[in-house]
């Protein structure tokens, strides 16, 4: 496999942050990095400033993904949340064939192992990820397929700490059911594991998860030794949640696909472990508990007083 750019793209997307981070740890290994970006904005200019090629494209036009992919012989394939990602995979596929791509790896979700035709979910965007990886199935590409469960940045992160700032409280329907988010950093070190040296891991598919599965109270209590003040979850309906979520201007998919992610933790669907961090990356998976603690500010700081509150693990 020859030394030009490895593209990227979604490098400066919402998903995580796992296409910028997956540039700036190929930058940090020495590699050229070509980023794909939808736009130019200070995200873009920090990617180029720390040594990318950063291209302006557009992932649902033909002419866009055939100029930002020639010349690369390694790609990583990830896009937000959009109700054409399917188009998106469907045109990466085809582009990438026509280059001569030599190894494509695949952000999808681990929904996707337990989906077949006649077992759906209602999420319009877990739908056209289980399509997109028949498609990149089809196509006959060296794919890499990564299955991560919900991401603690793209998901924990925002839709958590607001409530745990306010209230000392993580109000989300999950239920009793039991989760094990992973931090978007570890997705990303597989990532760059892989991109670096594709070839045994060609036509793989790594389902990754955080360490430990557990309920929402144990999640809480997690978040409360981090933080080092008493933290309890609250349950509340899928409906109020939905309702919420929409006066927040969420769009009608993203607001499907976030209220389905939260009926299937409430139904043990995401009650899963998986060792595909450090079996790839040779790391452990970070724990809720150390991604509360790097991001304390945003969750209302760490109570500095002597007086701790109650906190059992």
């Amino acid at each position: 496999m020859n030394n030009g750019p490895i593209l990227v793209t979604g490098a400066t997307g919402q998903f995580g942050g796992v296409g910028g981070t997956v540039s700036r740890l190929l930058l940090d290994r020495g590699f050229r990095v070509r980023a794909m970006v939808h736009r130019e904005d200070d995200r873009a200019a920090a990617l180029r400033a720390a040594g990318a090629e950063v291209v302006v494209g557009d992932l649902l036009e033909p002419t866009d993904v055939y100029r930002v992919v020639s010349g690369c012989q390694r790609v990583y394939f990830g896009m937000s949340v959009s109700p054409r990602y399917l188009e998106a995979s469907v045109i990466m596929a085809a582009v990438a064939r026509e280059v001569g791509v030599k190894a494509l790896v695949n952000m999808s979700q681990m929904t996707v192992s337990q989906m077949t035709i006649q077992n759906p979910t209602p999420s319009p965007q877990q739908r056209q990820h289980w399509l997109s990886e028949q498609a990149f199935a089809w196509s006959g590409l060296p794919v890499v397929t990564i299955r991560p469960t919900v991401l603690l940045d793209g998901f924990f992160l925002p839709l958590t700490a607001p409530s745990v700032r306010a209230r000392d409280r993580i109000e989300l329907p999950f239920g009793r059911g039991k989760t094990n988010p992973v931090a978007a950093v570890d997705v990303a070190r597989v990532i760059v594991t892989i991109l670096a040296d594709p070839g045994s891991h060609l036509g793989r598919i790594y389902e990754l998860t955080g360490p430990k599965s557990q309920d929402m109270d144990a999640v809480a209590q997690e978040y409360s030794v981090a933080l080092n003040r008493e933290i309890k979850y609250h349950d509340i309906t899928p409906e109020d949640w939905e309702r919420e979520l929409k006066s927040a201007g969420l769009s009608e998919h993203l607001t499907r696909h976030l209220v389905t992610m939260a009926e299937l933790n409430r139904a043990g669907r995401y009650d899963r472990l998986a060792d595909g961090v450090e079996r790839v990356a040779s790391r452990p998976a970070m724990s809720v508990r150390e991604f509360v603690s790097l991001h304390a500010a945003e969750f209302g700081g760490i109570r500095s007083s002597n007086k701790t509150a109650k906190i059992e693990m």
